[in-house]
Formats: structure tokens, C-alpha cells, sequence
């Protein structure tokens, strides 16, 4: 791929993952945030951070399985996605709902598993994102680099179990969501092994 093919590519993908933000904001000045707008807005950047982690957990399966090694390029783009519209359920929660009342939010956090799920989930991400960098990757070192950034799957768990508690009844969606991350895990666990059996495969479960 060459250098200006990637920066095309890049800038499309940017286009796309601020789609949904845009949508959100026409919503919001055209009056179709419903009867509940606090709601919509935090069910709909919650539901896109959700997407994005899963979807940067899809790009090293994808890659090899199509054999396209240049996909990599765009795993940290995604993961920083999922970071920002985390962000936004996160203020969105904080802002609109709890009006900056940190001793309210941590309350919530206390007592509603639902909360707690999904703050451990946005506070994992925050030494993800923040060791996003190349440098980042220098100053770790690439195993410890790696490492630490296995965290994700522990981010994605809890996103999960925080969509699922918060639905309660109808898990429809969460559910659809906790089986392509059980599908995600699972690759990395079969690959994990077929490595710890010395079975022959040219994969690795990063």
C-alpha cells in the first residue's frame, strides 16, 4: 500500500467513523432525539463504542484470515474510535444526566452493576489510548507494549455485561454483541493453543 493510497484511505475511514456523531447532531437540531434525548444519546454513543472495540478486535482475525497484512495499519485508528464515542457516553452521562455530581456518580458506580460494568470498561481504555502511540510503543518495549493492551479484551467483556444489565429485558442486541466477542476470544484462544501444542500455524493470539 503505498503511502498516498493510505492517507486516501485513512481519511475515508475518518469520514465514515464521524458519520454516526454527525447523524447524532442533525438528530439533535432537527428534534429527533425523542422523548428521552439524554437516553438516545447515551444509548447511541454508548452502542458506537461498543462497535468500535469490537471492531478493532475483528481487525487481526480479518487480516489473516484474508491474508492482508496492511489491515493492521488501520487497528489503532478503530481503537481510538471506540475510546472517543466511549468518551462521549462517559460526559454524556456525567454531564446530562448527573450534572457533574461526582458524589453521585460514584455512588451510581457502588450500587448499580450496570455503572460499575461500564466505567471498569471506559477506564481500561483510558492506558490504551494513552500508549497509542509509536513512541509509546518504543519506551515499553513491544512485548510489554502488547501486554498491556491484551487489556482490551477485558474492556470489551465488561462493555458487554454493561449493554446486557442496563437492557435488562429485551438482550436481543447485547446478546448479538456478546456472541462476536465470544467469537473474537475464541480465535484468540484457538490460536493460543494450536501454539501451545506445537500444532503448525503462522498465527499468534495478539
Amino acid at each position: 500500500m503505498t503511502r498516498r493510497t493510505l492517507i486516501l484511505a485513512k481519511a475515508v475511514l475518518w469520514a465514515l467513523f464521524l458519520a454516526p456523531l454527525l447523524r447524532l447532531a442533525c438528530k439533535g437540531l432537527g428534534s429527533g432525539l425523542g422523548a428521552n434525548p439524554i437516553e438516545f444519546v447515551t444509548l447511541s454513543t454508548g452502542t458506537w463504542a461498543l462497535v468500535f472495540l469490537l471492531a478493532s478486535l475483528a481487525v487481526t482475525p480479518l487480516r489473516r484470515l484474508t491474508r492482508q497484512p496492511g489491515l493492521a495499519r488501520f487497528r489503532r485508528l478503530v481503537g481510538l474510535f471506540a475510546f472517543f464515542y466511549g468518551s462521549l457516553h462517559f460526559l454524556t452521562y456525567l454531564w446530562l444526566d448527573k450534572f457533574f455530581d461526582f458524589g453521585e456518580m460514584f455512588r451510581d458506580i457502588t450500587r448499580r452493576p450496570f455503572i460499575t460494568a461500564g466505567f471498569t470498561a471506559y477506564v481500561l481504555l483510558i492506558p490504551l489510548a494513552a500508549t497509542s502511540t509509536s513512541g509509546s510503543i518504543r519506551r515499553l518495549g513491544g512485548r510489554n507494549w502488547q501486554r498491556l493492551h491484551r487489556v482490551v479484551y477485558l474492556s470489551a467483556i465488561a462493555s458487554v455485561i454493561h449493554f446486557w444489565w442496563k437492557v435488562k429485558a429485551d438482550t436481543r442486541e447485547p446478546a448479538i454483541y456478546a456472541a462476536i466477542l465470544a467469537a473474537l476470544l475464541g480465535y484468540r484462544l484457538l490460536v493460543w493453543i494450536k501454539a501451545r501444542t506445537g500444532c503448525p500455524t503462522s498465527q499468534s493470539a495478539d
